[in-house]
């Protein structure tokens, strides 16, 4: 179906919806590389204004990629929820941006109809907002999981725990993990990316962690991303797995470059919950996202990649995951080229993952090519925390030495911490206080070498001064 917007004497032509919603989007180097975004100003606003006008239903009548084609695009009109809808089925994308920053449109609300708006509907509705109107509605919404400790609660910021090492140095891993630990960081998952994909490798990293865990009696969760097939060889072979991880997109084309599909994510899913290793709750699943990934697998379809994002995150939603976390800047500058462009992909992203019912943190980063720096992720960061993001990453110095990109501290997190009056999940807020860590007023405390942590280090760490 074919769309008209009329600007003085000129007249705009868009072949199709996804054409709409591609032009409509704000501007950044993936959609100018793709060949899919407004070659002028003009023309982006009238794709904004052509997009206004256009009722919510139309993106079920209209799916951007193919029903037969995509099982992200089945999965995503399969399990619409219909009666969620209902309350907001009237509305264009302008009415639905008026309704959702109205005050009536409160917590409570937006959670009754998470389950009715598509990701195409979220992205379309975000096209249309100012970053506070991102923040203002992403703020009003809240998503609680639970594995060994409860993440989203209202008043809370969890970290990400990211104690990479270049060769998977026991030591070097362990080291950074109490580094961590000791600023209050790790109540979202102690998360390693490894190195390798050696089977035996992977498995020695998952003991370790476990035994880390174990030995402090530390409420919080475990992950090692490696692929996910690993992972259920691992859970074959008895292996300590809390959370398994998967990178995820928003076609299925994309997703089969990844080496996955709907049914071995579920697969995944079902081994990780027959382990009931959760103790609070049973939420097993981490994923992570990026705008991006789908172009640079050639599998975007001619859809912008914010849409596409947002498309994975109907592919997550599917699975109820713990955390999953959009890692904003990482793919590099070829797709989000500056600072100005990673800010507004991040609010967006947090926006549509909230909106549609994820709990979402974000992974405020850079690559060194980048026009970027780290007063942009600081703006980034503040703003988040104030959209009220799940978590974002802790990384010793925000020098991630294996991936070699820039990200965030266990420093920035404590700051975002303090300036925005939040703390941890609840279970590790009491456990910092118990390991005196943190005062009783949640305040982190300065650490002598006779603190416990440091007297009764992991075996890995024994021969280490």
């Amino acid at each position: 179906m074919a769309y008209r917007y009329q600007v003085g004497v000129q007249q705009y032509l868009f072949a199709d919806l996804k054409t709409v919603m591609a032009k409509a989007s704000p501007a950044r180097s993936g959609d100018f590389l793709a060949g899919v975004a407004a070659e002028t100003y003009v023309e982006r606003m009238a794709a904004r204004m052509c997009l206004a006008a256009i009722p919510l239903k139309q993106f079920l009548q209209e799916p951007l990629i193919a029903y037969e084609a995509d099982e992200v695009t089945r999965l995503i009109i399969d399990t619409h929820d219909a009666q969620a809808f209902a309350e907001i089925s009237h509305l264009t994308v302008a009415d639905f941006r008026d309704w959702l920053l109205q005050d009536s449109t409160d917590t409570a609300t937006l959670q009754r109809v998470a389950k009715g708006i598509t990701p195409e509907m979220a992205a379309a509705v975000s096209k249309l907002m100012r970053n506070q109107d991102l923040i203002l509605v992403a703020k009003k919404c809240s998503v609680v999981t639970a594995f060994r400790n409860t993440i989203g609660l209202d008043g809370r910021l969890s970290v990400r725990l990211q104690p990479n090492h270049p060769t998977d140095d026991a030591r070097g891993i362990a080291a950074s993990i109490l580094d961590g630990l000791l600023y209050g960081a790790g109540d979202a998952v102690i998360g390693i990316n490894p190195a390798t994909d050696n089977l035996t490798a992977l498995m020695d990293l998952y003991y370790l962690v476990d035994e880390v865990i174990n030995q402090y009696a530390i409420p919080t969760q475990s992950c090692i991303l490696t692929h996910v097939t690993n992972q259920i060889q691992l859970i074959e072979k008895g292996t300590p797995i809390d959370l398994v991880f998967q990178s995820v997109a928003g076609t299925e084309k994309t997703n089969t470059s990844f080496g996955i599909n709907l049914a071995i994510l579920r697969e995944a899913h079902d081994a990780a919950q027959s382990l009931k290793r959760g103790t609070v709750g049973q939420n097993v699943m981490y994923f992570e996202t990026g705008q991006g990934s789908a172009l640079s697998a050639n599998a975007n379809f001619g859809v912008d990649q914010q849409t596409c994002e947002a498309r994975a995150y109907a592919v997550a939603r599917h699975f109820s995951p713990l955390l999953t976390n959009t890692v904003v800047g990482f793919i590099g500058p070829e797709y989000l080229y500056d600072g100005k462009q990673i800010i507004r992909a991040g609010l967006e992203d947090h926006f549509c993952g909230k909106l549609l019912g994820l709990p979402i943190g974000c992974d405020v980063c850079y690559t060194n090519h980048a026009e970027a720096d780290q007063d942009d992720m600081d703006t980034l960061m503040t703003l988040l925390g104030v959209a009220g993001i799940t978590f974002i990453m802790g990384i010793p110095g925000a020098d991630d030495i294996m991936l070699n990109y820039q990200t965030t501290s266990f420093h920035d997190a404590l700051y975002l911490r303090k300036s925005l009056q939040l703390q941890p999940a609840p279970e590790f807020e009491a456990w910092l206080k118990r390991m005196l860590i943190m005062d009783t007023h949640g305040v982190v405390q300065p650490i002598t070498a006779a603190h416990a942590l440091l007297q009764n280090k992991p075996r890995q760490l024994m021969n280490v001064s």
